[in-house]
C-alpha cells in the first residue's frame, strides 16, 4: 500500500495551498472536495509543476457515506494515509436563532463529525507510517462567539480534540497538530456572509498558513497559530474577564453584520 497525504477541502483556499505545499515537498497527495473541475485543474497544475499528479476524489463530505467512500476509494487504489489533513469546513455569520437551522447542523456535521471520523478512521496506517493528523481549527477556537456561535464552538471542539489526541497518540508515534489561523482571504468569507474588511494585523495569506502548517507539523508541534497578530489575539481570553471577552466579540461581529446589511 502506498502512503499518501489526504487533504480535505482541497479545491480552493487553504486546502489548495496545503496541496501545493505538500506536493512541493515531495508528498504523494489525495485531494478531496466536492467540485471535480476545480480538483482536476489543481491536480493538472501540480502534475506540471512537480512531475507527479495527486489523486483526486470528488466527494461531497456532507453525503451520508462520504467517509466510507473515501476509505473504499483509497483501498481500491492501494493507497493508505500517512498524514490526514482535515481542512474542509465552513462558517455562518448571524445570530444562531436567526440562521437556517439545517445549515447550522450541516456545519456541525462537516466541521466536527467528519473531522472526528477521519481523525480516527486511519489510525493503524498512521501508526505504520509514523505520520499524523493536521486539523484546521481557527483563532476563533479560543473565544466564545456570539453571532457565529456554532462555528466558534465547533472550532473550540477541534482544538480540544486535537490536543487530546496528540497526548493519546504519542506512544504510537502519531503526531497530531491543530492549526488556528485568523482571517485568510478565501471564499470562506463569502460563504459565511462576511463582507467587512478584516484587520490587516490579523490577515495572512493561505500560502503562509500552508507553509507554517507544514513546518510546524514536521517540527512535531501540537499547535500552530500563524501570524504574530493572531498569536497575540489567542492570548487575550487568558487575561481578559470572560464577560468582557464576550462583549468584545459580540461588538466585532455586530459591526460585521451591519456592514453585511
Amino acid at each position: 500500500m502506498q502512503p499518501v497525504t489526504l487533504i480535505t477541502g482541497a479545491s480552493v483556499g487553504i486546502g489548495a495551498a496545503l496541496a501545493r505545499e505538500f506536493c512541493a515537498r515531495g508528498h504523494d497527495c489525495v485531494l478531496v472536495a466536492r467540485r471535480a473541475a476545480l480538483l482536476e485543474a489543481l491536480a493538472d497544475e501540480l502534475a506540471k509543476a512537480h512531475g507527479r499528479r495527486p489523486h483526486v476524489l470528488a466527494i461531497d463530505l456532507l453525503a451520508a457515506n462520504a467517509t466510507e467512500q473515501i476509505a473504499s476509494e483509497l483501498k481500491a487504489r492501494e493507497l493508505e494515509p500517512a498524514i490526514v489533513i482535515n481542512n474542509a469546513g465552513f462558517g455562518l455569520l448571524g445570530r444562531a436563532s436567526e440562521l437556517d437551522h439545517a445549515r447550522q447542523l450541516a456545519m456541525i456535521d462537516l466541521n466536527v463529525r467528519v473531522l472526528t471520523d477521519l481523525s480516527l478512521r486511519f489510525v493503524d496506517s498512521l501508526e505504520r507510517h509514523r505520520g499524523g493528523i493536521i486539523n484546521l481549527a481557527s483563532v476563533a477556537a479560543f473565544f466564545p462567539g456570539p453571532a457565529m456561535a456554532v462555528y466558534y464552538a465547533g472550532k473550540a471542539y477541534v482544538l480540544s480534540f486535537s490536543e487530546a489526541l496528540n497526548q493519546e497518540f504519542k506512544p504510537r508515534g502519531i503526531k497530531v497538530m491543530a492549526v488556528c489561523p485568523g482571517p485568510v482571504p478565501t471564499e470562506f468569507q463569502a460563504v459565511a456572509g462576511i463582507t467587512q474588511d478584516t484587520p490587516a494585523l490579523l490577515t495572512i495569506s493561505a500560502e503562509r498558513v500552508a507553509r507554517e502548517t507544514y513546518d510546524g507539523f514536521m517540527a512535531g508541534k501540537r499547535l500552530v497559530v500563524p501570524g504574530l497578530g493572531n498569536k497575540m489575539s489567542a492570548l487575550a481570553p487568558r487575561v481578559l474577564p470572560r464577560g468582557l471577552t464576550l462583549a468584545l466579540v459580540n461588538l466585532f461581529q455586530m459591526k460585521a453584520r451591519m456592514r453585511k446589511t
